[in-house]
């Protein structure tokens, strides 16, 4: 997911991935109105591409343009500027960002986006600050950012920012992105939403144990996304992605979404099944298939 050596320009870049919710329960409802939560963080080998030069003053500067996201209210800049503000470092950044993920998808692309900046500049900067002081700062800018900054598959409660590591075999997914942004708020906000799921237990057995091999199956079992059929009623395309990619589902796994939508996943059996899906899949919309990468590429370049 691109090079880490600077360009003719003196730009480095950095990946930012995808993530997955191979499930999500809502848990409860705290008294400041955040839900508390239990899901499963996976990472994809797919995602945007953040690039850095590092400028002597402090200035921050996002240098092209992301559709419907203005430089002042994007994720990235917040992140430089936060790390700015908590180390009163003197430096900035010229931040250009590509975007293969979709806004509103239920991927992690802002998320992602603002943890590589985190992460990225820590380095470039020469802050040298742990990974636990940076996770912690990120929850600031958002419940999944913090997941990219420990940089592992993950089981994750709280609001998502208690993060325990999960062993799972490897996977290939095929991923659909509907043509609609699907907004987090409205769908924790609905009615209609389950806030009272019991936890799952998530022990050495079916993941540490002799079952691992058939986790990707336990989970979709004994879990659910809760989000998903309150996405599904607001957003019927979430819904036709679903029922597009389940007839290619092995038996006992089904298509589900991400997050809070929009986008959906199958799991595969491996690459060469994943690629004849996308092949197959007769859509209007982007359809891509990844491997699951269960180590950041960066997370060498933080220490813990």
């Amino acid at each position: 997911m691109g090079g880490l050596n600077a360009d003719e320009a003196g730009f480095i870049s950095c990946p930012a991935p995808a993530k997955i919710n191979l499930f999500l329960h809502v848990t409860g409802r705290r008294p400041d109105g955040y839900h508390t939560l239990q899901t499963a963080f996976r990472m994809l080998d797919h995602g945007d591409v953040l690039h850095f030069r590092v400028r002597i003053d402090a200035e921050i500067r996002r240098v092209n343009d992301v559709p419907g996201v203005a430089p002042d209210q994007d994720l990235v800049v917040r992140a430089a500027r936060l790390l700015q503000e908590h180390t009163g470092c003197i430096l900035g950044a010229d931040i250009r960002v590509d975007k293969r993920l979709p806004m509103g998808g239920g991927l992690g692309g802002g998320s992602s986006d603002a943890a590589t900046t985190l992460v990225a500049l820590n380095s470039l900067w020469q802050l040298g600050l742990p990974r636990s002081v940076l996770q912690t700062w990120a929850l600031s800018l958002g419940a999944d950012v913090p997941f990219f900054i420990y940089g592992r598959t993950a089981l994750a409660e709280g609001v998502g920012e208690e993060l325990t590591p999960l062993d799972l075999p490897p996977a290939w997914y095929v991923v659909v992105e509907p043509s609609v942004a699907v907004p987090t708020p409205q769908i924790f906000r609905d009615e209609g939403l389950t806030r009272d799921t019991e936890a799952v237990i998530i022990s050495a057995s079916p993941v540490g144990g002799g079952l691992q091999a058939d986790v990707q199956k336990w989970l979709q079992q004994h879990t659910r996304n809760d989000l998903q059929p309150v996405a599904c009623r607001l957003y019927p395309e979430v819904q036709k992605a679903l029922d597009a990619l389940a007839p290619f589902g092995s038996p006992g796994v089904a298509p589900r979404m991400s997050g809070s939508g929009a986008c959906v996943f199958l799991p595969c059996t491996g690459q060469a099944q994943a690629e004849k899906v996308v092949e197959e899949l007769n859509t209007e919309w982007r359809v891509w298939c990844a491997a699951s990468m269960d180590l950041h590429p960066l997370h060498e370049w933080v220490s813990d």
